[in-house]
């Protein structure tokens, strides 16, 4: 809701359901359905169509459209007000204007995507608050499966929301008060298998020093994890270190505490994702459907990127199994990252919703629908599944890095010095390169095992020789040795091949450099960054054809790469190759465009325009190129590189009209 709007309807869908106006409240219509379809439309992040509603809400009636059409009139008639019309038809579609509008859940929502960790207890008792009831309280529709299966959806989704709430608000509190233990309490409730609710009432109870209460709690809980075939041991081992911590002399007489055996010490941090089990939301789902073929697969794939930590199928499918939702999975399997969804069969078309949620603060990183035709259904899983991947590994890469930038650098742990490497590395600027540098070296030495930094500090050697940052010998040897160091740590990372690859490239040793990022997408087909370098290779003095390929492949996998502004200038490089000067031109403009594109991307820009005969584009580089680099020559463009003979000789024969000769 924008600040200075006046609200003049206020929609309740915590309990159930209500309408105001002007604070008054309005009777709703008796009918289920249309009470559904006001909460459908509200909270819809995009206009639904006709179709989509009456395949949500009507059970094959006689004429859907014409009930969908008498609820909507009705709708008008609860809503529209003089001179504002609510209820809109966008073509096919329908949305609701919601200016003026309250309505709790994206109230909630919109407090979620800001940042439940920025608010104060106040704020956040306030949030806790709005959740007067479970979602749309009683307003359940049988023989709707589409809708409840959106129902039961939502619902989990914010009882994980209304736990984040009471964590967030728990860590406001003074954590032995009795408003403090009241909300843990209530977590509990909300999220029976949540560890670190469990561990965090343990320590409040041994604070206030109500041993018995704590030892209550412990074989409550301990009963409850066993029940469900989960590991009760680290509830004991906090238990203990909370007794030992509050220790004191005005603490009662010692109570005996429950032993349970020991946990090995906590492996190095990753990030951690679990995939769950897409939902079927109509046609006939099996065990075996469309929905669990998908999740094996993105499961499966983002494994081998081996960038994160990510669930087995076996857990995620177990924990589906039993009706839990996606947000509480993640609490019980303690991820950062869930990703859920539901598909949905339209005729020839199937239509993919899902999103990437974060689990503590139950904010939703990345939503979106995919369609695609179920003419070939393993072309268009492979297809569904390859976006997913990209599109997951991507929005939490940007999210542990954004999360590491924020963090003072004397605290960062291993996993979060890369990704604070990775901010600086993709900046492409010298005193950046710098800093990443810094960033690789500190997780290497807090993690030796972690074959990612290396790759990153390989990667910071390879931009100081290719842009002229450093003697270009001794960068490469070092890139080299960095990448070596990096596939010793993971012979099964794909990044470090990549590194390795580049390193190569670097020596002028091609082939060793083609089999090393051979190897990088053998090991993950999703590899991005391996096509793009591959495509690179190529364009210079390989396959020109090869090179565009695996280029735009590379795109179709991150379409919003941090490296995009190299994959589309090395399509302009294989294009030149080929004489299909006008369309490099183009593609060679569109690298040069990005704002992370460093001189000899305009450098490729600059010599494909003259090639195009568009020599006052061309020019119009060049002046961007001697604004950054005065004295930038011929010699350094081609000494970055390494074309064939024939690239070489197109490069010198355009570079006079440039004045780079």
């Amino acid at each position: 809701m924008d600040a200075g709007v006046e609200i003049s309807v206020d929609i309740r869908l915590l309990g159930p359901l209500t309408l105001r106006r002007g604070g008054e409240v309005v009777a709703l219509p008796p009918s289920r359905k249309l009470r559904a379809l006001l909460a459908y439309l509200a909270l819809a992040s995009r206009p639904p169509s006709r179709d989509a509603l009456c395949e949500l809400l009507w059970d094959l009636p006689n004429d859907p459209r014409a009930e969908l059409r008498g609820s909507l009139s009705r709708l008008r008639g609860l809503l529209d007000e003089p001179g504002r019309t609510r209820v809109l038809a966008d073509g096919d579609a329908i949305r609701l204007d919601l200016a003026g509008v309250s309505v709790d859940v994206l109230e909630l929502d919109g407090a979620a995507r800001a940042g439940l960790a920025a608010l104060d207890a106040p704020a956040l008792r306030a949030l806790a608050a709005r959740f007067a009831g479970e979602f749309l309280q009683g307003l359940e529709i049988p023989r709707s499966a589409p809708y409840s299966a959106w129902l039961v959806g939502q619902r989990r989704r914010l009882r994980a929301l209304h736990a984040a709430v009471l964590e967030h608000l728990a860590d406001a509190l003074s954590p032995a008060g009795d408003e403090a233990v009241d909300c843990l309490a209530q977590w509990i409730q909300l999220a029976p298998f949540d560890r670190r609710a469990h561990e965090r009432l343990l320590d409040a109870l041994a604070a206030r020093g109500e041993l018995h209460a704590g030892e209550e709690q412990l074989a409550a809980a301990v009963r409850l994890f066993e029940a469900e075939g989960q590991d009760a041991g680290p509830l004991a081992q906090a238990w203990r270190s909370a007794r030992q911590r509050h220790a004191s002399t005005r603490l009662p007489a010692q109570v005996p505490c429950i032993e349970l055996p020991g946990v090995p010490p906590a492996a190095p941090r990753r990030a951690s994702v679990a995939v769950m089990p897409f939902i079927e939301v109509s046609g006939t789902a099996s065990p075996g459907g469309l929905g669990r073929a998908l999740a094996h697969d993105v499961t499966t794939r983002l494994a081998k990127l081996r960038s994160m930590f990510v669930i087995s199928q076996g857990s995620a499918f177990a924990l589906d199994s039993r009706g839990l939702g996606a947000e509480e999975a993640a609490r019980v399997l303690d991820v950062d990252y869930v990703a859920s969804g539901s598909l949905r069969r339209r005729g020839e078309q199937l239509s993919l919703a899902v999103q990437v949620t974060e689990a503590r603060s139950a904010r939703i990183l990345w939503a979106d629908v995919l369609e695609a035709p179920l003419r070939d259904t393993f072309a268009m899983l492979d297809d569904l599944g390859s976006h997913l991947v990209s599109a997951i590994a991507g929005q939490i890469e940007l999210s542990e890095r954004n999360r590491a930038v924020l963090k003072p650098p004397n605290q960062l742990d291993a996993w979060e010095a890369y990704h604070r490497g990775l901010w600086h590395m993709y900046r492409f600027h010298r005193d950046d390169n710098e800093q990443a540098r810094h960033f690789f070296e500190t997780a290497i030495r807090l993690d030796p095992t972690f074959a990612r930094p290396h790759a990153g500090l390989s990667f910071t050697h390879f931009q100081n020789a290719f842009l002229g940052w450093g003697e270009r010998a001794h960068e490469s040897e070092l890139a080299y040795r960095s990448a070596a160091q990096g596939v010793l740590a993971d012979d099964q990372d794909p990044a470090a091949h990549w590194a390795l690859g580049r390193a190569h490239w670097l020596h002028g040793r091609i082939a060793e450099s083609l089999v090393e990022l051979d190897q990088s997408v053998d090991l993950s087909p999703n590899f991005s960054q391996g096509h793009y370098t591959l495509a690179f290779v190529n364009a210079q003095s390989g396959d020109a054809r090869a090179a565009i390929a695996s280029s735009d492949h590379a795109r179709d996998l991150s379409p919003f790469d941090p490296l995009l502004f190299a994959m589309l200038a090395t399509r302009a490089l294989a294009l030149m190759r080929l004489g299909r000067h006008d369309e490099a031109a183009d593609w060679a403009m569109k690298a040069a465009a990005r704002p992370n594109a460093h001189v000899h991307i305009q450098g490729i820009a600059a010599h494909c325009l003259a090639l195009a005969g568009r020599h006052d584009d061309a020019q119009r580089v060049m002046a961007a190129i001697r604004a950054s680099v005065p004295g930038y020559r011929v010699d350094d463009f081609l000494g970055a590189f390494r074309f064939d003979g024939e690239g070489t000789a197109l490069i010198r024969r355009v570079a006079p009209q440039l004045g780079l000769g």
